[in-house]
């Protein structure tokens, strides 16, 4: 009687689970098969197109260096570093700050918390692109508009990530100042921040990275840097220039990415020993 118990519970939840996979199965290949349609996919085309690609490639080869002989293509790339720098600095302040209020052991009050949590949740949904199309016209084309977009997407990221490092910190030396009568500020200046600082260090060190990359994309839709000058050149038909700064933009993002991960090792093996 009960080997018929368990069997029928078994078939049970056999077809529960093959009804489940059965409609959700169902309801993504609708969807995919509505999207291939919605979207005209067609694999004759893209292959039709792959003698378009090797033309633009013969038109690349080789890249033009001389395109760096100009000071105005050097100051591009300054200045996507300096938009990618700042924002990200800006920004990582930003988010310590909003980061405290965030943090359930640290924050003044509840309402102050989930204010903080709604608030940072919404930054995040809201592209940059959205952003920089906002500011372009409020404060017009150029890197400032880019690094101001950074920097509040910045905020946005690290501040989730830096309320929960703060979280997750040893309550102990909290719970000690807390029963001195010491001050919130001090509460963090001596417990908290001394927890989380290399935490924070390498998270916005990785942030730097994403960053740049962003920098770059914000060049293109009017926020500066070397985006505009590689914007123009495809626009221009000069696709021997276009190579030359694709390439050097790429060196630059590698150089900035391996800067970055040894200065996060570095920082993070700090942490560990201590």
């Amino acid at each position: 009687m009960s080997e018929r118990r368990t069997n029928y519970g078994g078939d049970l939840r056999y077809k529960r689970w093959y009804k489940t996979c059965f409609f959700s199965g169902s309801l993504f290949i609708l969807i995919l098969g509505w999207s291939v349609a919605h979207l005209k996919i067609s694999p004759g085309l893209f292959l039709e197109g792959i003698p378009h690609f090797f033309n633009l490639v013969t038109e690349m080869l080789p890249p033009n260096w001389g395109v760096f002989s100009r000071g105005k293509i050097l100051w591009s790339i300054l200045e996507t570093l300096s938009m990618a720098f700042a924002g990200t600095s800006l920004g990582a302040i930003g988010a310590l700050f909003f980061g405290l209020l965030g943090a359930g052991n640290i924050s003044p009050s509840k309402v102050i918390r989930e204010a903080t949590k709604r608030l940072l949740a919404a930054e995040r949904s809201i592209p940059s692109l959205i952003y920089i199309l906002l500011l372009v016209v409020v404060i017009g084309l150029g890197p400032f508009a880019g690094m101001i977009v950074i920097a509040m997407g910045t905020v946005g990221m690290l501040g989730k990530l830096f309320a929960e490092a703060i979280e997750n910190i040893d309550p102990k030396p909290l719970e000690s100042l807390e029963s001195t009568g010491a001050t919130r500020i001090q509460m963090v200046r001596y417990a908290v921040l001394p927890q989380v600082i290399p935490s924070l260090i390498a998270n916005t060190l990785y942030q730097f990275d994403v960053n740049l990359r962003v920098a770059l994309f914000l060049g293109v839709v009017g926020g500066g840097g070397i985006g505009v000058n590689l914007q123009m050149a495809m626009s221009l038909f000069r696709y021997a220039d276009a190579l030359a700064i694709t390439m050097v933009t790429l060196v630059l993002i590698w150089s900035a990415e391996k800067i970055s991960d040894r200065l996060r090792k570095k920082v993070i093996g700090r942490e560990i020993l201590q």
